[in-house]
């Protein structure tokens, strides 16, 4: 949803009406000429004519506390502010875009990096950018990025796999509604002995997603595939006979 579309205010208009918000007189919010900009949200927009790094760097500040660095804490209150759950694919996207090195955190380094990229330097710009964002998902090779940069993002840097509930987490959030064997992948890995993913299956599970039959028929046992998914068809054929 674009928000709602109004000229684009000066600075000092936005600073008179945050004092005017915290003073509960809402008098002069609503009543400057509203026809001047009724265009669409396109990539001209004032979110580009108009970008300020002071002011996104501002607006990094709100959330941190005394070091350069949104915490779990912060973050919360920026999804708050931004109107978009934690969990919502869209927060990995944006994650992606602004090369986010650690799950539930962004550094000013980050952050500036990918709100200049977005040329947005307040909440509802962002919002207006939403749209966007979750775009990128429906690009097969943009999203193959995403997926593979989830990896990363979500483990914990000490090890080189994912945790199983971690990686559930994650697969859910990126396959859960596009591929029909996620169910049964999902049971697979509960049943199995499996304690994490490697990078070498994680990337694997995309492309067993998006090549194999749901049927399994063209799924060749002599292939490159790694074990972990041999035992996936394995415990699928014995399942459905």
């Amino acid at each position: 949803m674009p928000p709602r579309r109004k000229r684009k205010l000066s600075v000092e208009e936005e600073t008179k009406m945050k004092k005017s918000r915290s003073s509960n007189s809402s008098h002069h919010r609503h009543h400057h000429h509203h026809h001047h900009h009724q265009t669409s949200l396109t990539s001209q927009d004032s979110a580009h004519s108009s970008f300020s790094s002071k002011r996104c760097q501002a607006w990094f500040q709100e959330y941190t506390g005394q070091e350069d660095m949104i915490g779990p804490e912060g973050m919360e209150k920026f999804c708050e502010d931004i109107g978009v759950e934690p969990e919502n694919i869209v927060m990995l996207v944006l994650a992606w875009k602004l090369e986010a090195e650690q799950m539930g955190f962004f550094s000013l380094q980050e952050w500036m990096r990918g709100m200049t990229r977005l040329q947005v330097d307040n909440p509802r710009k962002l919002q207006g950018k939403m749209d966007y964002l979750r775009s990128l998902l429906n690009d097969a090779p943009t999203f193959k990025k995403i997926y593979r940069y989830a990896f990363d993002f979500a483990r914990d840097k000490d090890v080189r796999t994912l945790d199983l509930e971690t990686a559930k987490a994650m697969l859910t959030l990126l396959l859960g509604r596009q591929w029909v064997l996620f169910n049964s992948f999902q049971q697979f890995l509960d049943h199995s002995n499996c304690k994490g993913i490697n990078k070498d299956q994680w990337c694997n599970i995309l492309e067993f997603s998006r090549a194999i039959k749901p049927d399994l028929s063209n799924y060749d046992v002599d292939g490159a595939w790694p074990v972990l998914l041999d035992e996936f068809v394995l415990w699928m054929r014995v399942k459905q006979q």
